[in-house]
């Protein structure tokens, strides 16, 4: 769940703080859906990428806005309904789209800056909190419990995204290390890695100690499953993560602020350990949240928009926003509707030909 965001260490969070009331956002979605829906964005419409025909002809350089005005907009998470819930990370705050009505209203105040995000398949929605370190289920009433805080008894870099296995309810989240300006000054964390980027210093080993963690249902305990050789902990930013309907395969990208990223994949084991690690994609810059869809197509917002990828790593689609994205996810009543966090301040989204997976 991931970028630009940490890159500036808080120059984005400070140009882009703004106090979100629920009617002002209420406001601004009903303006802003109405001026792009009627209106198509001839320059998206003459750079977008779609081959084939994964976006609804009707869609085609109609980027829709939802919502503007917000520090920086992540994690979204899509529930049972197809409505949407995500964060505000620099205001700590979680927001939810309607899907029916397409209004917007707020959700939570005090989130833990909650950055990456997803459903259970009871309802809770699992949160990377990163003031402290933490993993949150957050309930629908919004109370909160702390799932995790720690790895062998020592601080995480601050989780970042979560896939859940739908198959198991087993959890996998990345643990990068982007130093926060928001972290307490006596936080380790931003001592080691002052004055802040880039990072140079992590709790959990040398360098910045770049991890993927599983949490077995259940479980307080976390495992470590990037053991393998080759996985580059010392210098790895894990990032996006997303996995298949069957609970059989893991993709995970690794954040850099040039072209040398990449999106492994993984099988995943009966135990819930990772194995057959293998490049997916290279050359990927700013990679970030990613999503997936019915054809196994992976979605990735990255520091130009938003990319979709075929089961063999194929470029098929690219979607321009004008800036970066942050993360996407299938919603929607009929769950056909893209929809990203991004660029920055903002909630956009497009119609689909295909659905999303990620609705339990």
């Amino acid at each position: 769940m991931k970028r630009e965001l940490f890159l500036f260490l808080g120059v984005l969070c400070t140009l882009g703080i703004y106090s979100c009331k629920k009617s002002e956002v209420r406001n601004s979605v009903q303006v802003e859906s109405m001026q792009s829906s009627n209106k198509s964005n001839p320059q998206m419409e003459s750079t977008i990428f779609d081959p084939s025909g994964l976006i609804s002809p009707s869609a085609h350089g109609t980027l829709d806005t939802f919502a503007k005005g917000f520090g920086f907009t992540e994690g979204p998470a899509v529930d049972q309904h197809g409505n949407v819930f995500f964060t505000d990370q620099p205001n700590d705050k979680i927001y939810k789209w309607d899907a029916s009505s397409g209004l917007i209203s707020l959700f939570l105040q005090g989130t833990g800056r909650s950055n990456g995000m997803e459903f259970d398949r009871d309802g809770n929605l699992i949160a990377c909190a990163d003031m402290h370190g933490e993993v949150w289920k957050i309930h629908p009433d919004g109370t909160h419990e702390v799932l995790v805080n720690n790895y062998g008894g020592k601080l995480l870099n601050g989780p970042n995204d979560v896939w859940i296995n739908p198959v198991t309810g087993g959890m996998y989240f990345t643990d990068p290390m982007f130093p926060r300006g928001y972290w307490d000054n006596s936080d380790p964390r931003k001592i080691g890695n002052a004055p802040g980027w880039p990072p140079i210093y992590s709790e959990q080993g040398p360098g910045v100690a770049g991890n993927v963690y599983y949490l077995a249902p259940g479980s307080h305990t976390l495992m470590k499953v990037t053991t393998m050789a080759g996985w580059p902990a010392t210098t790895a930013l894990p990032n996006g993560i997303v996995g298949t309907p069957d609970g059989k395969k893991l993709y995970v990208n690794i954040w850099t602020g040039d072209a040398t990223g990449k999106i492994w994949s993984f099988n995943i084991n009966p135990d819930g350990t990772l194995s057959n690690m293998n490049v997916f994609v290279s050359s990927l810059t700013g990679g970030d949240g990613m999503s997936m869809d019915e054809k196994g197509n992976i979605y990735v917002s990255h520091s130009a928009g938003v990319t979709a990828f075929d089961p063999g790593g194929n470029r098929i689609l690219n979607i321009p926003l004008g800036g970066s994205g942050s993360n996407n996810v299938f919603a929607g009543q009929n769950n056909k509707l893209l929809f990203i966090t991004g660029p920055v301040d903002r909630v956009t989204g497009i119609k689909m030909n295909v659905k999303g997976v990620e609705k339990f």
